[in-house]
Order: structure tokens, then sequence, then C-alpha cells
């Protein structure tokens, strides 16, 4: 069985037509849906209902999608995708700095929110990386207890710098992580604003990594936000 099958999913939206279209396409694709219009509301179906995944519409009136997702991240990990208005990049960036999954741009296809909902429920099943010290994505190996890095089978040498971002991308397979999580992440809490170190150190990693660094396969760029380490096939 999919793990995707009879999920839970609350969808919380202020548009009308919004709600009834994403409740309808899940359902039709075998999702048990509840779906919310306020921010208020939205917490107190997630309390009660403890739902598999939320799609969270940013644009509510007070209190508004953010307070969401600080609400729920406070309590845990339920994965959470932002539906999030056309160039609000500001809106976006600030949903996944506080611990939004992902987030699909509106307007936007059926299509694209069941594959995001699908990955995130995929990644909700899997066991954690704990369980496994070597990491694969199509020819890329990590083995995270040696330190050693292949792509295409030929060894890769990396830097200090250049493996603990590699290993912050893996840490967090397919979700977009923000210039300010990797910054603090690889170089520490004081860092958040020297995105130029973070776009130089990308560009050297792809160099050692990807087969072509100009058309990446592993290393994604999400303009305006920041990048997404990319589950490839095998």
């Amino acid at each position: 069985m999919s793990p995707s099958a009879g999920a839970r999913i609350l969808v919380v939206d202020d548009e009308p037509a919004i709600r009834r279209a994403v409740r309808t396409n899940l359902h039709a694709h075998g999702f048990d849906v509840e779906t919310a219009e306020t921010a208020a509301e939205a917490l107190e179906r997630f309390e009660h209902l403890r739902p598999d995944l939320i799609v969270l519409d940013l644009n509510l009136p007070e209190p508004t999608g953010l307070d969401v997702i600080r609400h729920v991240r406070e309590r845990g990990s339920t994965p959470i995708i932002v539906l999030s208005v056309r160039d609000a990049e500001r809106d976006k960036v600030a949903a996944l700095d506080l611990g939004a999954d992902d987030y699909v741009t509106k307007p936007f296809g059926a299509d694209e929110l069941l594959a995001r909902i699908r990955v995130a429920l995929r990644h909700l099943a899997r066991p954690p990386r704990g369980a496994d010290s070597v990491f694969r994505t199509g020819d890329l190996r990590v083995d995270l207890e040696r330190r050693e890095v292949t792509s295409g089978g030929r060894p890769v040498r990396l830097t200090p710098t250049e493996y603990e971002l590699l290993k912050a991308f893996i840490a967090h397979p397919d979700r977009v992580l923000t210039d300010r999580m990797l910054l603090q992440q690889v170089w520490g809490a004081d860092y958040g604003d020297e995105s130029h170190y973070l776009h130089v150190y990308v560009a050297r990693l792809r160099k050692k990594v990807e087969d072509d660094p100009q058309r990446p396969r592993y290393l994604i760029t999400e303009p305006g936000v920041g990048y997404r380490l990319l589950l490839a096939d095998e």
C-alpha cells in the first residue's frame, strides 16, 4: 500500500472555491480531507484531528498562516505545505524559516500539489536517516560514517565546509531550505544575511558532485527562496 493511502490532510484556506477544489481533488485520490477557513479554526482542528499533513494558505486574516506554522512546530513535525500568492517571496522565506516543509505558489496545478504531498508523506513514512549511515540519490553516494562521497562511482574530495553544507542538504532531502537556514546550520547562528558565502559554496559543491553544474540534477535552486536537494531516480 502506498504510504499516502488514507492519509488525513487538513486544508486551510480562506477562499471557499480553493478549499472545495483541493478537497475534491485530494478526496478523489484516496485522502481523508478536513478543511478550515481561519487560523483559529485550523489550530482547533489540528489539536483535535492530529492530521498527517497540513496544506496551509499563508494569506489568512489574524492570526496568520505563519502563526499556524509556529504553533504546529511547537508541538511536532507534522509536514506543512504552504500555499503562497505569486511573487510573495518574503512570505515564503519566512514560512520556510519557521519550519514549513515545502511551498506551492498560487495559482497552482492540482498535479503539482499532489506530487508535493506524496513526497512529504513518503518522508514521513521513511525510517529515520540515522538508521542508515549511507545516503544515496541517483549516482551520488555519501557514507556519513566514513565521510566518503562518490559521484558516478568516482571519489569526490570535499573541503570541511563543503562537506558540512552537503550534510545540511542530506538532513532535509527534497525540502526547500532557505539561505538563512543553510547559513545558520553550516556557518553558525550569527550568520543569516551573508548569502554570497552560500552561493559560492553551492557553486563549488555542484562542480564536484554534478555531471553538469550548469544544469544540476541534485542541488536545485528555488529562485528567490533557497535550494533543494532533489531525490533523483536511480
